[in-house]
């Protein structure tokens, strides 16, 4: 059993048993940490499953919400970060609404960037990156993907690092660095295959006959 909720237990134990009333304010907290942490797990499989079917889940943006509601309450900086990430990866990604994603992918970065949460922040970045080579600014994208990966890199992250490659292969194309993007395509190639992660590697292939 999850700690938090073993510390909920005895603190109401000691309510019910020894008449400790005020802890219960710290159970609630506990439970409170636990229901956040949950509710992103949740979303997150709601996610993945829509990445499979491509069918939105009415159940994905209100977990987000309410874990962002929950870490907000309970000043957790990083676990509002991680939440705020994922309700604009969902504007994005599920609802094909960039604008509506700036927001909160904006505050997460500034939320990870304060909680020293890097990977956190390296989903941020990569998605704010990912707005920006949508609208067009593709000098503005290759900077945040190129922060992201270096990010990546730091916490060897390689899967991530052949994800964010994939967008930096794009922004080469549209850019007609063809050079640039072979050599991205080698080597996003190389370390999605180390990690074993061969729906990246599908993507790489696909950036790669596009060059």
């Amino acid at each position: 059993m999850d700690e938090r909720m073993v510390r909920a237990a005895e603190l109401c134990e000691r309510a019910i048993f020894n008449g400790e009333f005020e802890g219960l304010t710290a159970a609630q907290r506990e439970l409170d940490a636990v229901q956040a942490d949950l509710a992103v797990a949740r979303g997150k499989v709601l996610h993945a499953r829509f990445l499979d079917n491509r069918v939105e889940d009415p159940h994905e943006l209100p977990l987000f919400e309410q874990a962002t509601e929950l870490y907000g309450a309970l000043g957790d900086q990083r676990g509002e970060a991680n939440a705020q990430f994922w309700i604009g990866c969902f504007h994005q990604v599920v609802r094909d609404d960039v604008p509506a994603s700036i927001e909160p992918l904006t505050t997460s970065r500034d939320l990870a960037h304060k909680a020293g949460d890097d990977l956190t922040l390296s989903y941020a970045v990569r998605h704010l990156g990912i707005a920006a080579q949508i609208s067009g600014d593709l000098d503005g994208a290759r900077t945040l993907l190129e922060e992201s990966t270096a990010l990546r890199r730091t916490l060897g992250f390689t899967a991530g690092v052949a994800a964010n490659l994939v967008g930096l292969i794009y922004v080469a194309i549209a850019q007609d660095r063809p050079d640039d993007a072979r050599a991205l395509a080698d080597e996003a190639q190389e370390l999605a295959a180390s990690a074993g992660a061969v729906k990246v590697s599908e993507h790489i292939e696909a950036a790669r006959s596009r060059i």
